[in-house]
C-alpha cells in the first residue's frame, strides 16, 4: 500500500506518489521486485529473518533500520519485527505481516497535520508504538501496589511466579525504550541532510518521551526487587516466630522430662513410691513448672 503525506495520510496508487512524500507498506518479495524503481541507495538488502532488535543504520544515500516491537499483553512472547528504507522522499515498510500497516493505519485514523512533513509522520509512528505505554505502566504499579498489601497483610499466597514475570516483562520494554532512543538519535543526528533542520525537534520530542518511559520502567523493576526483598523478609519473620514457638515448648517440657526420667527409674528405695501424695504432688510440681515458665516467657516478650 502507498500513501502520501499531506493533512492526513491518504491512500493513493503507485503511480501517484511522484514528487511528493510518500509512506509505502510492502512485503520482502514484493520490495525484492520493486526496490531498484524507488532509487533509494542501500549497502545491503534488509533481512526479515535476522531481525532482533530496533535500530538504525545511515547507508550511502539512505537510512536503513528495523523494528523488533513487544507484544504489549505478553512482552516475553516474540516480537512482532520488520524493516524500513529511507530517505528525504518517503520511507518503505517491509513487512511479511500487518504490524507496520496497522500502525499507519492507526496513526492514519488519528492524526491531522497542518505542516505535514517526512518527519512529523515518523514522529507520530514512533509515538504510536508506545502510545499506551503509560497506562501499561500504571496498570504494573497498581499490581504491584495490591502484592505490596498482601505481603503487609500477612498473606500466604503471593503469586512470587507473577512477581517474576512483571520483572521480566518490564526488562523486555526497558530495553525497547533504550532501542527506540538509539534509533531516534540517529535520526536527530540526520547525518544525510534527508531532514528539514526545523523539523529535528520531532526526533528530540519523542526521545524525552522515551526517556520518561525508560525511567518509570526502571522504577518498577526496583519496585519489583524490593517486593521479592519484603516477601522474603515476611517469610523469615515468619519462619522464626515458629522457630521461637518450638524453642518455648522445648523449653518448657525440659525439667517435665527430667521429672519423667526421674521418677521411671522406678529404685526399690524411692521414698516418694511409698508416700500416698507423691502422685498429686508430681502433678503440682509439673503445673507450677509449666505456669512460671510462661510467666517468665510472657515478662521477656517472647511470646
Amino acid at each position: 500500500m502507498f500513501f502520501t503525506i499531506e493533512e492526513t495520510l491518504k491512500a493513493v496508487d503507485r503511480g501517484d506518489i511522484k514528487g511528493k512524500q510518500f509512506v509505502a507498506v510492502m512485503n520482502f518479495e514484493e520490495w525484492q521486485k520493486n526496490k531498484d524503481s524507488f532509487e533509494i541507495g542501500i549497502d545491503m538488502d534488509p533481512d526479515l529473518a535476522e531481525i532482533f532488535l530496533t535500530k538504525a543504520e545511515v547507508n550511502y544515500d539512505s537510512l536503513t533500520g528495523t523494528f523488533s516491537i513487544p507484544d504489549r499483553n505478553n512482552p516475553s512472547a516474540d516480537d512482532k519485527k520488520f524493516a524500513f528504507v529511507l530517505d528525504e522522499k518517503g520511507v518503505i515498510f517491509i513487512d511479511n505481516g500487518d504490524t507496520a500497516l496497522n500502525i499507519i493505519k492507526g496513526v492514519q485514523q488519528t492524526k491531522k497535520w497542518k505542516m505535514p512533513s517526512l518527519e512529523r509522520f515518523l514522529y507520530d509512528f514512533l509515538d504510536y508504538i508506545v502510545k499506551d505505554d503509560l497506562r501499561l505502566m500504571e496498570k504494573y504499579d497498581s499490581e504491584l501496589d495490591s502484592m505490596e498489601h498482601s505481603i503487609i497483610e500477612g498473606d500466604e499466597n503471593l503469586p512470587s511466579g507473577r512477581l517474576n514475570d512483571i520483572r521480566n516483562d518490564i526488562r523486555y520494554l526497558q530495553i525497547h525504550y533504550e532501542q527506540l532512543m538509539d534509533l531516534a538519535a540517529e535520526f536527530e543526528e540526520n547525518e544525510n541532510g534527508f531532514f528539514d533542520l526545523d523539523n529535528l525537534r520531532y526526533f528530540r520530542l519523542f526521545i524525552d518521551r522515551a526517556e520518561r518511559l525508560h525511567e518509570e520502567s526502571m522504577s518498577l523493576r526496583d519496585y519489583t526487587m524490593q517486593l521479592r526483598d519484603l516477601y522474603k523478609a515476611h517469610l523469615d519473620q515468619k519462619q522464626n516466630r515458629i522457630m521461637t514457638v518450638l524453642t518455648v515448648v522445648t523449653t518448657i517440657f525440659m525439667p517435665l522430662t527430667l521429672i519423667v526420667g526421674w521418677y521411671g527409674m522406678n529404685f526399690r528405695y524411692m521414698p516418694e513410691l511409698e508416700w500416698r501424695w507423691s502422685y498429686p504432688v508430681v502433678i503440682a510440681a509439673s503445673v507450677v513448672i509449666v505456669v512460671v515458665s510462661l510467666i517468665f516467657f510472657k515478662l521477656k516478650k517472647w511470646l
